[in-house]
């Protein structure tokens, strides 16, 4: 006997499911726990089958974009470096003498010159190479 796929009851889980992209870790749970009820259920309808495998698909994409190795940039160090350091955009604007060019380093929105790395450097006890 062949089953058949019915789009009918393929609509009632996708309503009572609703997968969409997963852009968190705790999404990405509710997902890995209904797969992995899926994977177990004995007799597993092709509507069942088909939501399995389009959850499969969601997860491994999450997963590939978030554990993903990420290269450090200069903006990211930044950011780090005043993260663990307890340190404000306003005390990073009086160590390079304007409150503009902090926020814009901090925004992202100015790169960082070779001057503004060798002042970083100084400010933060780092090489100054990292922020270039």
């Amino acid at each position: 006997m062949t089953l058949t796929f019915n789009q009918d009851k393929y609509k009632e889980l996708l309503l009572q499911y609703q997968p969409k992209l997963i852009r968190t870790e705790e999404e990405n749970e509710k997902a890995l726990a209904l797969v992995e009820e899926l994977m177990h259920r004995k007799h597993r309808t092709p509507e069942e089958s088909e939501l399995y495998e389009l959850l499969i698909f969601l997860i491994e994409r999450f997963e590939q974009e978030y554990y993903a190795p990420r290269t450090s940039t200069s903006h990211s160090l930044l950011l780090f470096l005043l993260d663990q350091q307890g340190i404000t955009k306003t005390d990073l604007g009086e160590a390079l003498n304007s409150i503009e060019i902090a926020s814009e380093l901090v925004d992202g929105h100015r790169e960082i010159s070779q001057e503004l790395a060798k002042v970083l450097g100084e400010f933060f006890y780092v090489d100054s190479s990292l922020f270039l």
